[in-house]
């Protein structure tokens, strides 16, 4: 029997769904709300009290963090290692710059940048460090770290994909679990009767419209794309992908790519990573990772697809 809990978090709708006998099931599923509740106020960078507003507020100074902010700032760390740079952390001043200033359901259409969290927007010279070259020093055994004063942070889908994968956990004892964070997809295996759970692949051209259906047992899946979260700032389109190499929202051919891999975690590092190299170079990368296949969609309509991507498919 599947359960389904629907509701909003992160600025985003999410969904868990869990496939159990257990008469358990469903009090543990009405609990997933309350998780995402208790990780925003530690994690969301549009709430003044959250402990990431804290942290970016005392910028120069060091301090001891949560364990939930810990855990996704070394995941934030290991995604830019592993990602060269593409995704950063960093990217809190350059996302200010550009207009996204306050949770995307609530942002004006068009936007002066600024910061309404008591913090100014620090002046970028194009290109964003890394976390080594901003001076950002932390220690593992307090759990302390201390931003340089012009640095602040944004965990952005990391924090997301990190709750995502976090809730499947602590529903999976209970039965295949599947957790959806507004696109980025933790699944813990096949429903109970053997069957992989459907996930269909949005089109971006069409709301409610459906390009493709996955058919999905445990992994991850993500979708990253410049088609929701974009704005009009003065006369020009801006979104929330930014290229650290840059500054800048990416300049991209890739209006949307949706990832496979074995968890959401690096299924949302690696969507990330080929909207901002754009189809050439996003898909000669992702044919270079092992276990990782994926769908893009460009802004001409055209898809491209990796290799294996097709085993994904329900026929």
């Amino acid at each position: 029997m599947i359960h389904k809990k629907q509701f909003k978090a992160m600025g985003c709708q999410m969904v868990a769904g869990l496939d159990s006998k257990s008469k358990r099931a469903a009090e543990r599923l009405a609990q997933v709300p309350v998780w995402f509740e208790e990780w925003e106020a530690v994690l969301s960078r549009f709430r003044e009290d959250s402990e990431l507003s804290r942290v970016n507020r005392s910028a120069g100074l060091e301090q001891t963090v949560s364990s939930v902010f810990w855990q996704v700032f070394q995941l934030a760390l290991e995604t830019e290692r592993r990602s060269g740079g593409i995704i950063s952390p960093l990217v809190l001043d350059a996302l200010l710059q550009a207009g996204y200033t306050q949770s995307f359901e609530t942002l004006p259409a068009r936007m002066a940048a600024g910061s309404a969290m008591g913090y100014p927007a620090a002046a970028l010279d194009g290109r964003i460090h890394t976390m080594d070259e901003a001076l950002i020093d932390w220690d593992g055994a307090s759990h302390s770290i201390r931003l340089a004063p012009d640095a602040h942070l944004d965990f952005g889908g990391v924090a997301k994909g990190w709750a995502a994968h976090t809730a499947m956990r602590k529903l999976e004892i209970y039965g295949s679990a599947l957790v959806d964070a507004g696109g980025d997809i933790a699944i813990s295996g096949l429903q109970a009767n053997g069957q992989p759970w459907p996930v269909g692949i949005a089109d971006p051209f069409q709301e409610g419209g459906q390009v493709d259906l996955l058919k999905a047992g445990r992994c991850g899946i993500a979708t990253s794309g410049t088609d929701f979260r974009r704005w009009k700032q003065g006369k020009i389109w801006q979104h929330h992908i930014i290229d650290p190499r840059t500054g800048n929202p990416a300049k991209t051919d890739v209006l949307s790519a949706t990832l496979v891999a074995t968890d959401v975690i690096e299924a949302e590092m690696a969507a990330k990573m080929v909207v901002i190299l754009g189809s050439r170079d996003g898909l000669s990368w992702l044919e270079d990772q092992p276990g990782i296949e994926g769908l893009l969609i460009l802004e001409n309509g055209n898809k491209l697809n990796s290799r294996k991507f097709s085993n994904y498919l329900w026929e």
